[in-house]
């Protein structure tokens, strides 16, 4: 659903993406990792359109994403840290945003209902607590029933109680075969959300596999010990390996 074909991007001299190739691929749960630098919030906002490849392609759904916004409408995005007009009250954040998209009639309210967010309509969003904010960000990215979603540390700043309904609604759209993309240092939630890892490693894939697959390759059973596996690798190797 996603081909990222041949992507390169540099800020500077800093060469952040490099060459890159990867496909994702409808009803599977992705789980992006790399360390600080390695090029995956660059990949992440070349698909979303807020950074523009010096050379290379994005395709979604077989077209090409250049010169063309349309394709937005197919994705769901929740980032990591929301930034919204700090005197708009969340009731008219919730309207604005349903009139960008006037086509759309039927509206996906279940983390609207479950974060009780229609009691704060009238609250202004400069006087939300941060998680608070995040249940909005998250409510907004499901709203108009994306194929796509892309979450950016989705469960950061929740409560306990939040983080549930959370990762209850992410597991409710993966057994509906959406495309979802995570990115997370909680590895714990990875492993609970997501059944393919990504790891992007100087600009390039290092690993792009099933994570079962990855046990199997790191002899571990356990999925944050794997990765720690293949974090040490990266530092002794430096090369792709399983792409």
């Amino acid at each position: 659903m996603i081909s990222v074909n041949s992507l390169s991007k540099s800020f500077g001299k800093q060469e952040v993406l490099k060459n890159f190739d990867l496909v994702f691929s409808a009803g599977n749960s992705y789980a992006i990792m790399g360390p600080n630098g390695s090029g995956k919030t660059t990949l992440i906002k070349s698909i979303l359109g807020m950074v523009l490849p010096d050379k290379g392609d994005i395709q979604i759904k077989s077209q090409s994403i250049q010169g063309n916004d349309t394709y937005r409408k197919h994705i769901g995005y929740m980032p990591q840290i929301g930034r919204y007009p700090q005197n708009i009250k969340v009731g008219q954040l919730f309207s604005m945003m349903k009139d960008m998209r006037p086509q759309v009639k039927d509206y996906d309210l279940d983390l609207v209902e479950a974060f009780e967010l229609e009691k704060i309509n009238q609250k202004a969003m400069s006087t939300l607590s941060g998680g608070t904010v995040q249940k909005v960000s998250a409510a907004l990215a499901f709203l108009f029933h994306p194929e796509i979603l892309i979450l950016d540390e989705p469960t950061a700043g929740l409560d306990p109680i939040a983080t549930e309904i959370l990762k209850s609604k992410i597991a409710k759209e993966r057994a509906a075969k959406k495309l979802i993309l995570i990115t997370s240092h909680i590895l714990s939630d990875l492993e609970e959300l997501t059944n393919h890892a990504v790891y992007i490693f100087e600009g390039k894939v290092f690993f792009d596999d099933s994570i079962d697959s990855l046990k199997d390759l790191t002899s571990e059973d356990k999925f944050s010990p794997a990765i720690a596996k293949l974090m040490q690798w990266t530092l002794n190797k430096r090369q792709p390996i399983l792409v």
